[in-house]
């Protein structure tokens, strides 16, 4: 069965720190509608570390405030580099 993008009930705030990993990127590819096949999101706690690449630089901004608006984030690392193809 196909597994929704994003839903209503990932704004629960309990979760753990893989399933708030998961919910930040699921909500990058909903919200920014980037392409996060190059991108890696780790949570510690409430703090999320974005690493990998991107295409330009506007979405190295875009991944992170994306990041920043799901509920259960309280800090962003953002380590996305921009790498052309």
């Amino acid at each position: 069965m196909h597994k929704q993008i994003y839903i209503h009930q990932d704004d629960q705030s309990d979760l753990t720190d893989d399933e708030l990993a998961d919910k930040v990127l699921r909500y990058i590819q909903y919200s920014a509608l980037i392409d996060t096949s190059h991108l890696s999101v780790m949570a510690v706690g409430r703090t999320v570390i974005l690493s990998g690449y991107v295409s330009c630089e506007a979405e190295v901004g875009c991944v992170e405030e994306a990041a920043a608006s799901v509920i259960g984030v309280h800090l962003v690392e953002n380590l996305v580099e921009v790498v052309k193809h």
